[in-house]
Parts: C-alpha cells; sequence; structure tokens
C-alpha cells in the first residue's frame, strides 16, 4: 500500500484548495483597488476562481502526458458538482432558486455540454478543438457581462450575492502577496497531487481516466462544495446553484480546452462511451429539478442526487481499469 503517496496526495490536494482561494483572494481585491467593477469581478475572477484547482490539474496531467486523467478530471468534477455538491447541499437545505441569470446559464450548460459529447464523439482531443473551446469560453466571459449589467439593473439576487462576496479593505501589497503565494504553491501542489495519484492508480491497476473522475475530480471539487455550503448557509441559494452552474460550463469550455492545446491525442473510449452520458443525464435532471414548478432542489431531490453519485462512484471502482 503506498501510504506515502496517499499522505503526499492529501497534501498536495489541501495546498492546491487552499492556494487557489488565496489567489482567487488576491486577485480579487487587487482589481477591486484599481477600479474595476464589483460585477466584473464577480462574474469573471470570483466565478473562475472555483475551478482553478481543476484548470491547474488538467495543465499539469497533460504535460504529463496523462489527457485521460485530465479529462476525466472535467467529466468527473461536472458530475460530482450536481449529484455530490448540489446533492449534499439540498439535503442540509432545500435549494430555491429565483435568479433570471441562472434560469437563463441552464440551457447554456445543456448546450455547452453537447458540445463536449460532440467534440468527443471520435475519442479524440485535438489542438484545434482546444482553440475552439477558448474562444468559446472567452465569447461565455463576455456574454455573462452584458447579461449581468443588464440584471443588475433589475435588482437580480445573483449579481447582487456576488457582489457582495468580492473582497473590500485590502491593501494592493497585501492582495500582490496572496497573488504571488497562489502562483508559486498552486502549480507546486498540483504538480504533487497528479504526480502521486498516477502512483496509486498504477498501484491498485486503476485506468488514467478512472482516476481522474474518482479522487482528482472529487478533490478538485472541493472549492465548490465549500462555496456552496457557505452560500447556503448564509441564505444565499441562487450562489450555491449558480456556482455549480458556471464551473460546469468552465470546465468545459476553459479545463477542457487546455489538454486540447497542450497535449491532443486520442481518448479512452469509456470517456465517451461512458461518462459523457452520466454527465448529460445529472444536468438534465437538474434542469428538470431547477426550472419545475417550484423551481427548487428539494431534499428527496438533492438525496437522489447523491446516490447517483455513490453508484457512480462504486461502478467506477468496480471497474477501474476501464
Amino acid at each position: 500500500m503506498p501510504f506515502d503517496a496517499i499522505a503526499f496526495l492529501i497534501v498536495g490536494l489541501i495546498f492546491l484548495v487552499w492556494s487557489a482561494d488565496r489567489l482567487v483572494y488576491g486577485a480579487a481585491a487587487l482589481a477591486r483597488n484599481i477600479g474595476i467593477s464589483p460585477l466584473v469581478i464577480g462574474m469573471t475572477i470570483l466565478a473562475m476562481g472555483s475551478s482553478a484547482p481543476e484548470m491547474m490539474v488538467s495543465a499539469t496531467a497533460a504535460l504529463d502526458g496523462k489527457t485521460d486523467t485530465a479529462v476525466g478530471n472535467v467529466l468527473g468534477s461536472n458530475i460530482a458538482n450536481i449529484a455530490l455538491i448540489l446533492g449534499i447541499t439540498a439535503m442540509i437545505k432545500p435549494l430555491s432558486i429565483s435568479s433570471a441569470v441562472i434560469r437563463r446559464e441552464l440551457p447554456l450548460m445543456i448546450a455547452v455540454t453537447l458540445l463536449a459529447g460532440v467534440i468527443l464523439w471520435d475519442n479524440k482531443l485535438g489542438f484545434n478543438e482546444g482553440i475552439l473551446l477558448f474562444v468559446l469560453f472567452a465569447a461565455f466571459i463576455f456574454a455573462m457581462l452584458r447579461i449581468g449589467r443588464k440584471e443588475k439593473s433589475n435588482g437580480d439576487v445573483l449579481i447582487e450575492e456576488q457582489e457582495a462576496e468580492v473582497p473590500e479593505g485590502v491593501s494592493n501589497p497585501k492582495a500582490c502577496i496572496w497573488v504571488l503565494i497562489g502562483l508559486i504553491i498552486l502549480p507546486l501542489s498540483a504538480d504533487v497531487l497528479v504526480t502521486n495519484a498516477v502512483t496509486i492508480a498504477q498501484y491498485f491497476g486503476m485506468s488514467d481516466l478512472v482516476i481522474g473522475l474518482t479522487i482528482i475530480a472529487v478533490g478538485t471539487s472541493l472549492p465548490e462544495l465549500a462555496a456552496s455550503l457557505a452560500g447556503v448557509m448564509k441564505g444565499e441559494d441562487d450562489m450555491a446553484v449558480g456556482n455549480i452552474i458556471g464551473s460546469n460550463v468552465f470546465n468545459i469550455l476553459a479545463v477542457m480546452g487546455i489538454p486540447g492545446i497542450i497535449n491532443p491525442t486520442l481518448l479512452s473510449e469509456y470517456a465517451m462511451g461512458r461518462d459523457f452520458w452520466v454527465m448529460l443525464a445529472l444536468s438534465i435532471l437538474l434542469v428538470f429539478m431547477a426550472l419545475g414548478k417550484s423551481r427548487s432542489v428539494n431534499r428527496l431531490e438533492g438525496t437522489l442526487l447523491f446516490f447517483c453519485f455513490i453508484g457512480y462512484q462504486t461502478y467506477l471502482i468496480m471497474n477501474m481499469t476501464a
């Protein structure tokens, strides 16, 4: 049993999540100090912040020639975001959805998820596809900013909650220090995480794809879990759901684009043949829950999502070589 690798993986995961949080905190504070509006910061830096661990891990895995792990991280993180994180959050407190932005983003999440299926259909992630994903990511950010400015004037609750999260009263030197610390520790911790995850995977006979779908995906989803739980405890239900939707869109457009550019290659057939369909099914299930008559995710639905995640992870562990 590679206990040292397990210990280093846990340490790497802790520092990965912590350094991503500090980097986003410093960058948001610095942006506010130089005059960028809280709306822009909330819908760009803070919104992308929860996907920073996935971005760094995918880049590290791709550089190591582990593109299956990088893609598995994207698919597994999106599955964990909906089934594990929203499931646990809704089990603690039912989530009501009132934001017009969320109701507009949900169909977009489905469209982006279907795009992932089109890209993965031939079991290959190419350079041009990576570029396409990044171009669409930039267009998504631009569109969200325009929508955000419009909805702000209408008093949309999600926009107000996002702006409230932007740090204020942080000096420029302190903000720069946190950015620097984040920039140094984030890639180092991602390298430690990926290296030891591969060691563990090899010991247990796990495929590169499964290690991305399980240990790495759950680990890099911890910022979303923390943000969702914090949001629901403060009564910010729309923020909790919005973080998940935004993270899933970012993961496909930005995080999956990275390995396509760095290391375009053939992928495991199971990424498209198995895991994509799980991600799509859960995404559609979330849309039905959120846009239904009650416009909420209740405790029963949260429990259903959670057990879907447990069943899926159990299946992966029982078929870890696939």
